[in-house]
């Protein structure tokens, strides 16, 4: 990390299309960025909600679980009852610390690096469905979205980091 450049400025991955790639970078960017700005919070600071904002605890279990849902999305399939019971329960302090959170954002990071990493070019363009309403996209349009969002969620962590430091 120290003095290494962005991960989407590290070079290609071997083996991986580089219209895939931009989702594995933004993985590495959130775990990074997440390991430093979390470091030595306390329970208290990661469920802390300052100023009503989500917690860091929140932002990070989101960050795993829409991860895996979206992940689900794009191999074509329905979001099973634990999917939707750990949705529901995103934002319900519990006992889990950074490293338990960090451990866990990273399981959810491996199983869809892992999925990514097949991910050819020629099924970009394929169709998918998100959600109960079915509402359209594609594999490439999904594969943007969990990058945009997994990045959108990182700031508003690091943002509460930063809050629950001070209040």
């Amino acid at each position: 990390m120290g003095d290494l450049p962005e991960p989407w400025l590290r070079g290609p991955i071997p083996g991986v299309d580089p219209r895939v790639a931009p989702v594995l970078y933004a993985f590495q960017q959130a775990r990074e960025d997440l390991e430093k700005y979390t470091d030595g919070l306390t329970p208290a600071q990661i469920w802390a909600t300052p100023h009503g904002f989500g917690s860091v605890g929140f932002h990070l279990r989101h960050i795993a679980g829409s991860t895996g849902r979206l992940m689900t999305y794009l191999q074509g399939a329905h979001l099973s009852s634990e999917q939707m019971a750990a949705l529901a329960a995103e934002k319900e302090p519990s006992a889990a610390g950074r490293e338990e959170l960090l451990a866990a954002l990273n399981r959810a990071f491996r199983e869809a690096e892992a999925v990514v990493r097949t991910i050819g070019p020629a099924s970009l363009t394929e169709p998918r469905a998100i959600g109960r309403k079915r509402l359209p996209t594609t594999v490439a349009g999904l594969l943007t979205h969990i990058a945009e969002h997994t990045q959108r969620h990182v700031g508003q962590a690091i943002s509460a980091a930063k809050l629950a430091r001070v209040a």
